[in-house]
């Protein structure tokens, strides 16, 4: 469906609480914005963060060896951070660099996120890095020395069914993050599929409850999943209530 199209079905359902995958350039502009937040506030809608289009092109964009096209790419990325301003959104997904595909130094690549970051930060927008299965991100070390390194100009998205596609227990990688989670995607998961709607697998989620109550996370918990991951739209309605009784529990 088109964004606009599956935002109004989602609130039409009850869903007050969204991160907005942006699909394409045209969806960065100011009037197509401006009407897709009006629609969510006349339902008291909140779109908390945004996901780039251009998250499977981070690792040319942002990692590369090419320095120009990096400096180019932050200003692209200030698009990102005005179209968030619009929505109301705080918080920007990153995916980042590719594991496979590595071609600056560790320092390096803290750097750069550390710059992209900043200039988040001066559009009121926190640039959180997703552990992403394909990603350096899916190493609890890479992400205990992103923390080391950054220290508190670093933020973390904890997404459950990457960890399990890349093989880490869930657990490793959010307790690698400490208290630098600021968002959540959850889902569940099951031996036939990494990605189900929450509360449809196999997941125990009392103990990744209990890592975020420890760590003092107060930030949002978003279903992630595809459409492939469910049938008929109102299995969604399901996912909503067990997730909030997760939250209520907590």
């Amino acid at each position: 469906m088109l964004l606009e199209d599956s935002f109004s079905t989602l609130i039409s359902m009850g869903f007050r609480y969204f991160e907005v995958f942006i699909n394409t350039c045209s969806e960065l502009k100011g009037d197509y914005l401006k009407r897709l937040r009006r629609r969510g506030e006349k339902s008291g809608s909140k779109v908390k963060s945004l996901h780039p289009f251009t998250s499977g092109y981070e690792n040319f964009l942002l990692f590369s060896e090419y320095e120009r096209r990096f400096e180019d790419a932050l200003e692209f990325y200030r698009r990102y951070f005005n179209a968030c301003n619009l929505l109301g959104a705080d918080l920007l997904v990153l995916h980042g660099q590719r594991r496979d595909r590595r071609s600056i130094s560790e320092e390096e690549t803290f750097r750069r996120y550390e710059r992209l970051y900043f200039l988040g930060k001066t559009f009121g927008v926190t640039v959180a890095q997703e552990n992403v299965s394909s990603c350096s991100s899916d190493d609890p070390g890479f992400v205990r020395r992103m923390r080391q390194v950054c220290g508190e100009n670093c933020a973390f998205v904890f997404d459950v069914k990457q960890a399990v596609r890349g093989g880490t227990p869930p657990l490793t990688l959010l307790s690698a993050m400490g208290k630098s989670v600021v968002h959540v995607h959850i889902n569940d998961h099951n031996a036939e599929s990494d990605c189900l709607l929450p509360g449809s697998g196999a997941m125990d989620y009392a103990p990744m409850m209990k890592v975020l109550r420890s760590s003092g996370f107060d930030g949002g918990v978003m279903i992630e999943v595809y459409r492939k991951s469910f049938g008929a739209v109102g299995e969604l309605l399901r996912a909503k209530r067990f997730v909030e009784g997760l939250i209520s529990r907590a």
